[in-house]
């Protein structure tokens, strides 16, 4: 099942519960670095005053952005009803929307973050124009994504394999590059940790992939390891 089916990634962000599923697992780095923060850093430094977060999920990580910086305009977008309902919920201005139509005028944005959220468009290089587009010149775009080995052992000692998608640790900066004039980026080895073998397989299952999963059993908690990378384009 390919991460851009726009039917299976309706299935998946339906409701809440696959995405908490796979969030609740993850741990930061052994230095205690944490994707989240170091995008939220990104996102805030120099005080933007107008903030759009495309694919905001469940908004957790809008109301960061609204509680650092609590004189911004903050806009939220995400294809899920369900998840622009939730990020309502916390005093987002969401609605439904996709990254690759934003309803917004040019150069709008100061600041646009986008957390875990372009491997799964379609077009990548229309949603990145996008992007592009409502952002003001000079303004900083910032995207959180995986590594081709994220959580590779797991999937493979199930049965599985690792997960290659257009927009990764390894392929990111190129296709930002196509985009934007600069490009930094932060590696970060996150970890998971589950506390038994059902919590694992559990993980696995949240993804409803087209995957007949065997984990081995194992006795007690478990740790694998992540691969996370924050990118900053301007």
């Amino acid at each position: 099942m390919s991460m851009t089916d726009r039917d299976h990634v309706s299935r998946q962000y339906a409701t809440e519960e696959h995405l908490e599923t796979r969030s609740s697992v993850w741990h930061p780095t052994l230095d205690g670095r944490e994707p989240s923060c170091e995008a939220l850093t990104a996102v805030v430094q120099g005080e933007p005053e107008r903030v759009l977060e495309v694919g905001c999920g469940t908004g957790a990580f809008a109301a960061r952005i609204a509680a650092a910086l609590p004189g911004a305009e903050l806009k939220a977008v995400d294809q899920s009803p369900r998840f622009v309902e939730l990020t309502s919920r916390r005093g987002i201005d969401a609605r439904v929307a996709d990254v690759e139509e934003l309803p917004f005028d040019d150069a709008s944005f100061d600041a646009v973050a986008a957390m875990w959220m372009l491997y799964h468009v379609g077009d990548l290089h229309r949603g990145l124009a996008e992007i592009r587009r409502v952002l003001r010149p000079g303004g900083r775009f910032v995207a959180v994504t995986n590594g081709d080995e994220h959580m590779a052992d797991l999937r493979r000692e199930a049965g599985g394999d690792a997960v290659r998608t257009h927009f990764s640790s390894e392929n990111g900066e190129d296709a930002l590059l196509h985009h934007f004039e600069d490009v930094a980026r932060d590696d970060l080895r996150t970890r998971a940790f589950f506390g038994d073998h059902a919590a694992a397989v559990a993980y696995l299952h949240s993804s409803q992939e087209d995957v007949a999963w065997h984990l081995p059993d194992f006795d007690g908690p478990r740790e694998y390891a992540g691969h996370t990378t924050v990118f900053v384009a301007t």
